[in-house]
């Protein structure tokens, strides 16, 4: 399978300990099998002043097999629970890879006014019905990318 992690660097050599905390599904090296996906995520660092680099790799399916992996289908109650417990930093599970939706513009103002209190949950899961799941694979430990995760080149964007 083919990832892309859009950045202002080259990553040839992807090392957890640079995440962020408190993120979507926690700490650890997030990548996209969605090329438009990624080249959005340069966006971020362009608007910046910065270069936009997208890093390209291959991921051994057979990690699906082998590893402990959490996939959201769709955007769900827990999914949205899971994204409030790893961005309150409140996250204890051991998924080595969690794959799901990414929280978008339009989804992440919608889990911001539930993380408000503004909204229920009710209402957050409504809202979320109707928008389309991206996609991003967080790939949470540090063996797992050192195992099956290949870089197969970058460009710039």
């Amino acid at each position: 399978m083919i990832l892309y992690h859009g950045s202002y660097v080259v990553v040839d050599k992807p090392d957890i300990s640079y995440s962020r905390l408190n993120v979507d599904f926690g700490p650890g090296f997030y990548t996209t099998p969605i090329y438009g996906q990624a080249v959005k995520w340069c966006g971020r660092f362009k608007r910046r002043g910065q270069e936009g680099i997208l890093s390209k790799y291959f991921l051994d399916e057979a990690v699906f097999e082998e590893k402990n992996v959490l996939q959201f289908d769709s955007y769900s109650e827990t999914w949205l629970d899971f994204i409030l417990s790893c961005r309150r930093g409140n996250d204890t599970t051991d998924y080595d890879i969690v794959i799901g939706g990414v929280a978008n513009d339009k989804v992440f103002n919608t889990v911001e006014l539930y993380f408000d209190g503004l909204i229920d949950k009710k209402e957050a899961l409504k809202r979320l019905q109707y928008e389309k799941p991206n996609m991003q694979i967080c790939i949470r430990v540090q063996a797992v990318l050192d195992q099956y995760l290949t870089f197969e080149g970058s460009e710039m964007v």
